[in-house]
């Protein structure tokens, strides 16, 4: 998830450099929820840990 982000993120600085606000726009805000999700999840999976595995 985080590599979407990073994705959106990359399309965002090129595409706010040619002057496409608009895409720039829409793709810095799919960039940062795509990184909210991945951190929550994260979170999320830290906090579970890897507790022994049942057959």
């Amino acid at each position: 998830m985080l590599q979407w982000a990073l994705i959106f993120l990359i399309v965002a600085l090129v595409a706010g450099a040619l002057g496409a606000t608009g895409v720039a726009g829409v793709a810095s805000e799919i960039a940062w929820i795509l990184f909210v999700v991945g951190l929550i999840f994260a979170v999320i999976l830290f906090i579970r840990g890897r507790g022994p595995r049942l057959p």
